[in-house]
């Protein structure tokens, strides 16, 4: 197969029969880049069974997505002049929360993020080493108490009537940012077989608000 033809011609180039016999003793520090329908089923394979490949080129499956070619997304409106609203839906997954949101990165005593918490603009904040109660969106039963050994703000505020409020980071920045965040991560979160949720929850008063909202705008059934 390409996966075991990658991984033993790597190996194969790189060892030292290989470049005495050929009289080329260059062959031993040449870069090997691996390219052709590469995608992350290859990568992970191929870095389960270390490989000596330095580089790979990936094109198709960088601008494609394989396992999901077209974005299911939508934009959906929480708030109109200073007016919370919401999607009411009978699909539980498709209603939304109202309002603009702070959200607070809550870390545990390992280092690792516990959960992300959405709160109301007027919640104060949550503080390191204090109990915050977390709870389900939608579900009243699911809720914890959670003491963090940090707090991190997500939200910074880039675009505002028109122009940019803080200077834009580089291609090099984000990149360590997104690398920084997910080196972060509990390795079952990021395991690509059966991996662990993470956990996205609000605050008591956003759970009251928005169910409060939500009975307050949703159509009542009439029956004779």
């Amino acid at each position: 197969s390409l996966l075991f033809f990658l991984f033993f011609f790597s190996l194969f180039c790189c060892t030292f029969t290989v470049y005495c016999r050929m009289s080329v003793p260059w062959l031993a520090t040449v870069t090997i880049v691996a390219s052709n329908d590469i995608n992350e089923d290859t990568l992970i394979s191929l870095n389960s069974q270390n490989h000596a490949i330095d580089a790979f080129g990936i094109g198709t499956h960088l601008v494609t997505c394989q396992k999901q070619p077209a974005l299911g997304c939508v934009y959906k409106l929480v708030e109109l002049n200073a007016e919370p609203c919401m999607k009411l839906s009978q699909d539980v997954a498709k209603v939304t929360i109202p309002g603009c949101k702070p959200v607070y990165r809550l870390y545990g005593s390992d280092g690792c993020p516990l959960l992300d918490l959405m709160t109301r603009p007027d919640d104060p904040a949550p503080i390191v080493g204090h109990r915050v109660l977390c709870r389900h969106p939608f579900q009243e039963s699911r809720r914890a108490y959670v003491s963090p050994s940090r707090v991190h703000l997500l939200h910074k505020l880039y675009w505002k009537n028109g122009e940019v409020q803080e200077p834009l980071p580089t291609l090099e920045e984000l990149r360590s940012f997104v690398a920084t965040g997910m080196a972060s991560l509990r390795s079952d979160h990021k395991r690509p077989l059966n991996p662990t949720p993470y956990k996205v929850s609000v605050s008591n008063s956003l759970y009251q608000f928005t169910h409060q909202l939500w009975l307050q705008y949703a159509p009542i059934g009439e029956l004779s």
